[in-house]
């Protein structure tokens, strides 16, 4: 395939060019975003984490808006307001996003590249809508994230992948409160918070109990909808209306989130050994696949939520299979079902692409399945989706490097 660089583009502008032509050519229309987005879709999507590294202003009406730290929420927010919505649909884009730097480079940039130090970063990447083909999709994903760095001549990347559904079907299975279920599952993707919760689980609800533990108690066993109202009328009578960007509501839904968490009683060490012997599987797919068999075999939660398990794994091989027939060297891929994204909205399979010499500090190319964001944006049915981002001043910086 033959890429022209658009007219009067140079340099590694003229990289980035052809490589969103590349994406154009294989079916994918281009989008463009505004810059300034709402912040309120970021910050319930993407983790409160992500609010201390967002530009964020607001305007005359006090909505809290923000320049776009990523481009899915914002590709996903169009397609949605378009005639194209519910149908499947593919869109490429190239533009920059916006995030202050951190003090650890390691997790977000190259401390080389020109742009992440002042916040500003350049980004490509694709985002597919509505196939219900989820395998064949994932897998075009992680084929076409692969293009991406061979375009910029790293054709042997180091691939991550991982399936927050197969985590999601266990946890489904064992016998803990709705409110822990969700909790655990939201951690995945924060390793730090889910070690923190098992360890919270372990421990018998009688030994650290926070001061209102009382309050607690008693609102985890009342009718939710007055429960709410209660906790809202006595912030609003304390004259509170927000915390950290937290509206009233949302404050007293996180109040009412640990009343539940704290009615659960203590997790039996044997059901913390079969998450962590869970999250201890890895190696090359096919491997994986294997010990994941035995797994579901053996593990009385997944076999009772055999269903659910069985399905998220039997996706899991069919993908490795279109990866295969998409010429994928599945050998050199390493799966492990601890490995996450960091970001809360990712459902199934993810993945990264890393430099092997370690010359990148952070992923050249990332991407996954996000199959509830379209319904949390507004959606009134669920509509697949699967995507990626390509950073491509690190690709570039290789490139020159080399």
């Amino acid at each position: 395939m033959t890429l022209t660089a658009a007219p009067g583009a140079t340099g590694s502008a003229a990289w980035a060019d052809a490589l969103l032509l590349s994406f154009a050519q294989a079916g994918y229309v281009q989008a463009e975003p505004a810059i300034l987005q709402p912040a309120e879709p970021f910050l319930d999507l993407s983790g409160e984490d992500i609010r201390k590294r967002m530009f964020l202003t607001v305007d005359p009406q006090g909505r809290e808006l923000c320049l776009r730290p990523d481009l899915t929420i914002p590709v996903s927010r169009d397609y949605l307001a378009s005639p194209a919505a519910g149908r499947p649909e593919g869109f490429c884009y190239l533009g920059p996003v916006f995030r202050h730097p951190k003090s650890d480079v390691s997790d977000f940039g190259h401390p080389e590249t020109r742009d992440e130090g002042s916040g500003e970063l350049l980004q490509a990447g694709i985002e597919s809508f509505g196939r219900p083909d989820r395998a064949a999709a994932d897998a075009e994903m992680l084929a076409l994230g692969l293009d991406a760095t061979a375009h910029y001549g790293l054709a042997a990347p180091d691939i991550r992948i991982g399936d927050v559904a197969l985590f999601s079907a266990l946890v489904a299975a064992l016998e803990l409160a709705p409110a822990w279920k969700r909790r655990l599952i939201k951690d995945f993707n924060h390793k730090s918070s889910l070690a923190h919760d098992l360890d919270r689980l372990s421990i018998s609800p009688s030994h650290a109990r926070p001061e209102y533990q009382g309050v607690l108690a008693a609102l985890a066993g009342s009718d939710p909808k007055a429960a709410h109202a209660l906790v809202t009328d006595l912030l609003s009578i304390a004259g509170i209306t927000a915390v950290g960007g937290r509206s009233v509501g949302e404050i007293a839904d996180r109040f009412l989130e640990q009343a539940a968490l704290g009615a659960q009683t203590s997790l039996p060490m044997a059901t913390r050994a079969l998450i962590e012997e869970f999250l201890a599987i890895s190696g090359e797919p096919d491997e994986a696949a294997a010990q994941l068999r035995t797994f579901a075999r053996n593990a009385a939660p997944a076999r009772d939520g055999k269903g659910a398990f069985d399905a998220a794994l039997d996706l899991f091989e069919s993908r490795t299979g279109f990866l295969a027939a998409r010429g994928v060297d599945v050998s050199r891929i390493r799966f492990s079902t601890a490995f996450g994204r960091g970001l809360d909205y990712y459902s199934g399979f993810v993945f990264e692409l890393h430099d092997p010499g370690a010359r990148a500090a952070g992923q050249l190319v990332a991407g996954g399945r996000y199959d509830g964001l379209l319904t949390r944006l507004g959606s009134a049915k669920p509509i697949p989706a699967v995507g990626f981002a390509v950073w491509i001043e690190r690709l570039a910086a290789l490139q020159g490097g080399s």
